[in-house]
């Protein structure tokens, strides 16, 4: 399988992310964007990379502002074949006064806001890592996700497989409490009490009324299905999965977002809570 390695600056200005348009290549005529994407060279350390994409990009020098961010590894179909990428994500700061100008293969940049991603059709790639990174909501096939509630959700195992339990936490569009709860679901794996709990958070969301939702998780591998870069193969999680997407018909929209374990920590807590009463009977 072929591997692709790169590195990937983020780069913000307040709440905005700089994307830059490509140069006209494709028939179509319609511009990409993406944002500031370089390869490795042999000799060179990811970092000095970064600093030079930046250079031969926008022709600017970053001297001690690149700070490694994340790694994100997905697959991504490259004729009838996968190829495996690996993006080393870096943030860079820059002063205010800092001036850029586009170069080599890009012919334009601009900063934007993280809600009008939609508005611009961008590589495959940076589309992923931003959804990923939590900048832009990574959407389904259903419409897309204007202003709506959230539903985190998790799933604790203990032991792996072991006790289980399953947690939720609903917030409206305004920032209210909507519903939070969760429930002790037996003896299971991780992945299954993940799949549970998100299961639980569409039958939350349905219940309340809800027609367009952002559902939250931190288990990456959970919302890379839900997103379709991942292909659900595990047989323990197939019919979770199913009933998942027969719920999802439901709304109107829908996207699934990974964020870290400790912006989850009330959905955690009644996963946990709800395997604490279990045995506290």
């Amino acid at each position: 399988m072929k591997q692709r390695i790169r590195v990937v600056g983020i780069i913000q200005r307040g709440a905005d992310v700089l994307i830059m348009k490509k140069s006209q290549g494709r028939v179509d005529g319609v511009p990409m964007w993406e944002l500031p994407t370089g390869k490795i060279r042999f000799g060179e350390q990811p970092e000095e990379a970064m600093d030079r994409t930046l250079e031969e990009y926008l022709g600017i020098e970053v001297t001690a502002q690149t700070k490694l961010h994340d790694v994100v590894t997905f697959m991504a179909p490259q004729g009838s074949s996968q190829l495996s990428n690996l993006y080393i994500v870096f943030s860079v700061r820059l002063d205010e006064s800092t001036k850029m100008t586009a170069k080599d293969r890009y012919t334009a940049y601009k900063f934007i806001n993280p809600d009008d991603m939609a508005n611009y059709r961008m590589d495959e790639a940076s589309a992923i890592v931003l959804g990923m990174e939590g900048h832009v909501h990574s959407r389904t096939n259903y419409k897309e996700v204007a202003n709506s509630a959230t539903v985190y959700v998790d799933g604790s195992s203990r032991g792996n497989p072991g006790p289980s339990g399953i947690g939720y936490y609903i917030v409206g569009e305004n920032g209210q409490v909507l519903a939070e709860g969760g429930e002790f679901i037996g003896f299971a794996t991780s992945r299954v009490a993940e799949c549970y709990a998100l299961k639980e958070g569409c039958e939350q969301a349905i219940e309340l009324g809800l027609k367009t939702v952002r559902f939250v998780s931190d288990n990456l591998m959970l919302v890379n299905q839900m997103n379709g870069i991942y292909k659900v193969k595990n047989r323990d999680i197939l019919p979770i999965q199913d009933d998942i997407h027969r719920l999802l018909e439901y709304f109107e929209a829908c996207a699934f977002i990974h964020v870290t374990r400790e912006q989850n920590t009330r959905a955690d807590a009644q996963a946990n809570l709800a395997i604490d009463r279990q045995f506290a009977e």
